[in-house]
């Protein structure tokens, strides 16, 4: 998960009174009812089970992030880890559990009620190919190994917050699901949660919580959409001086990526930030000999959906423009041709900052005494944002680096209150159920 900071006052004032005027529109206020409603949520005598609770399963919640990470969870084979995780979100309360077509884990709390859903999701997946050495290593309190933080923390905290929720006797007034979502790296391109959102068949909750990164300040409310090409032009290929005059791909690849990022210098200086990358190129055989393709994989990324688009036609206008002006200098042989591929399409969007998902959860992180930051990122929130259901990302708590790479940690640093963190937000969004509290005052 990629995060972009909204800068602290101080910042603010030390960047000039250009961000200060930016600040002023993103800086999180909170109306007084959401923080009013946390506090008595937190006062709850069940709640406050829940949270000793969690403190107390720290020990439980450390081996089962350490479990989980040695279960290898590689990109688009993340059905060992899922039946892992299943087998043991049922042992830690749900309801009922089950493996969807795609391999997400399902696993529900039927709440009183049940006229609305709730949906809390960590992701399965990591970014490290078959075959990586998964081993949790231990160094003083910090562990280490590739996927401890970015996702499996989200899972082991998900599963200490049923775990919590049993304990304690809670139970809500609407359903809550919790999910295990495949897909959410890379080219996995947020597959898990489409499929569990898809307009045909998927699920309609009501709001949803995703649970990655680290922490209890960040909130990320805003989805950073993204659209990646691969493009290939083809041509028949022959030798530099024999064949010399046939279709170059090499030549026409260079044309698109001139065209292209000349007009979208000019389309991204101005307005919400978008931006664009020529980021792998590849082709041709030998130095003395024309190739027979030539290809790039292009990134494009905004939070303005409309920004987005704009890029985008820019680099099909620009492939068009290469494709006509190679053919047309051509002396002998066929015609070049261009293969399109979309290959990553993750949709941006935005829960508004008075939206009162977003509200309670600046609520909890202040009632935590963290400060709450607002940010724009790429994460499995994308989906429901871009759908119009209320939904954020939020830390799993602790502290954590080095996501995607061999040598990734988490400590826990007080970690039990990234599950307070979640727990709090789940009950304000799902209802806490009137017979807890009356069962929690007979005890």
């Amino acid at each position: 998960m990629n995060r972009i900071f909204v800068p602290t006052a101080l910042t603010a004032l030390l960047m000039g009174a250009t961000t200060s005027l930016l600040l002023a529109q993103q800086t999180p206020t909170i109306d007084k009812r959401y923080a009013d409603e946390i506090k008595k949520l937190a006062d709850q005598p069940a709640v406050k089970t829940a949270f000793q609770t969690f403190i107390d399963l720290e020990p439980q919640t450390k081996q089962d992030l350490i479990t989980l990470t040695e279960t290898p969870s590689p990109p688009f084979k993340e059905q060992v880890r899922a039946k892992k995780f299943a087998v043991m979100i049922k042992e830690a309360g749900a309801d009922s559990v089950w493996i969807d077509e795609v391999n997400n884990v399902l696993a529900k709390r039927k709440g009183r009620s049940g006229k609305k859903t709730v949906v809390v999701e960590a992701h399965l997946d990591t970014v490290f190919p078959e075959g990586t050495d998964v081993k949790v290593k231990q160094k003083g309190d910090t562990l280490y190994a590739p996927g401890v933080g970015d996702d499996t923390r989200g899972l082991a905290a998900v599963l200490a917050v049923v775990k919590g929720m049993e304990k304690a006797g809670i139970e809500t007034e609407a359903d809550v699901l919790f999910v295990g979502a495949v897909g959410e790296e890379g080219l996995g391109d947020l597959r898990g949660v489409k499929h569990l959102l898809r307009k045909d068949g998927g699920i309609k909750p009501d709001s949803y919580i995703a649970v990655d990164g680290d922490g209890i300040s960040s909130i990320t409310h805003r989805g950073l959409g993204s659209h990646r090409y691969r493009i290939t032009f083809k041509g028949p290929g022959g030798h530099s001086y024999g064949s010399f005059g046939i279709v170059n791909p090499h030549s026409a690849l260079g044309k698109a990526i001139y065209h292209f990022t000349t007009e979208a210098d000019k389309a991204t200086r101005q307005g919400v930030k978008t931006t664009y990358s020529v980021s792998v190129i590849g082709g041709g055989t030998s130095v003395n000999a024309i190739p027979y393709e030539s290809w790039a994989e292009i990134d494009m990324r905004s939070e303005s959906p409309e920004k987005l688009n704009e890029v985008d036609q820019l680099l099909q206008t620009a492939i068009q423009k290469a494709l006509k002006e190679e053919n047309a200098v051509k002396r002998q042989g066929p015609d070049l041709t261009v293969d399109v591929k979309k290959i990553g399409d993750r949709p941006s969007g935005r829960t508004e900052a008075t939206a009162a998902i977003v509200q309670r959860a600046v609520a909890v992180s202040n009632y935590l005494n963290a400060e709450p930051q607002l940010e724009v990122a790429s994460t499995n929130a994308n989906t429901p944002i871009a759908l119009g259901i209320p939904a954020v990302t939020i830390g799993s708590g602790g502290i954590g680096g080095g996501e995607h790479a061999l040598n990734e940690w988490w400590l826990n640093d007080k970690g039990y209150l990234g599950m307070q963190r979640i727990l709090l937000l789940l009950l304000a969004e799902a209802g806490l159920d009137k017979s807890t509290t009356a069962s929690a005052k007979k005890k």
